[in-house]
């Protein structure tokens, strides 16, 4: 059976927007959970875990979180921002997984911030062997780091599927002026 699982970013700008009652939580803002209901009417199970204290990424947390759900040779993947980064690495440390449909929005990896060790890793090059497809989506306009960490795991990884997008920024509310996101689950489902 199909899951899902879809991994928010880091909080920006950070600890204020994690502890501000008038921000929605990270699993619950942008497009996650407009996606989580095109998927779900898709009949495939989507979870969005909450990552504790996400302003401030431990990958240990994050590793324990993301591994409390099943993942299958059907499970598809998506990550926003640092969740994309996250799932990098994981799938690089576990070369024994295989999994569906991967896809990374605005792929973080740690560029232009202090990462605290998340991620020192290595990119496993094979990454496409392992996958169903893989994707990567940026915008035009998102910011340097991000279309660095996107040109470093085209150039890593052969394979990957890369599409650019004119003036959506970071994939966000903000920069997107809409929760939805058709691109994206037109990805996931093709």
């Amino acid at each position: 059976m199909k899951n899902s699982i879809i991994l928010h970013g880091k909080p920006d700008p950070g600890q204020e927007e994690y502890y501000n009652p008038a921000f929605p939580a990270a699993s619950n803002s942008h497009w996650i959970p407009w996606l989580q209901k095109q998927l779900i009417i898709h009949d495939i199970t989507t979870q969005t875990p909450e990552i504790p204290n996400a302003w401030k990424p431990e990958y240990e947390t994050w590793r324990k979180e993301f591994e409390r759900y099943d993942i299958t040779p059907e499970t598809i993947l998506v990550g926003h921002s640092c969740g994309a980064g996250f799932i990098v690495r994981w799938l690089s440390e576990h070369p024994d997984v295989h999994v569906g449909t991967v896809v990374w929005v605005a792929p973080s990896l740690g560029i232009d911030w202090d990462t605290n060790g998340f991620f020192d890793f290595e990119i496993d090059p094979k990454l496409t062997d392992r996958t169903q497809k893989l994707v990567i989506l940026v915008s035009d306009d998102d910011r340097d780091a991000i279309q660095q960490a996107a040109k470093k795991l085209q150039a890593t990884i052969p394979g990957i599927k890369y599409r650019e997008f004119h003036g959506y920024g970071h994939f966000t509310l903000e920069d997107m002026k809409t929760i939805e996101f058709p691109e994206l689950v037109e990805e996931i489902l093709q």
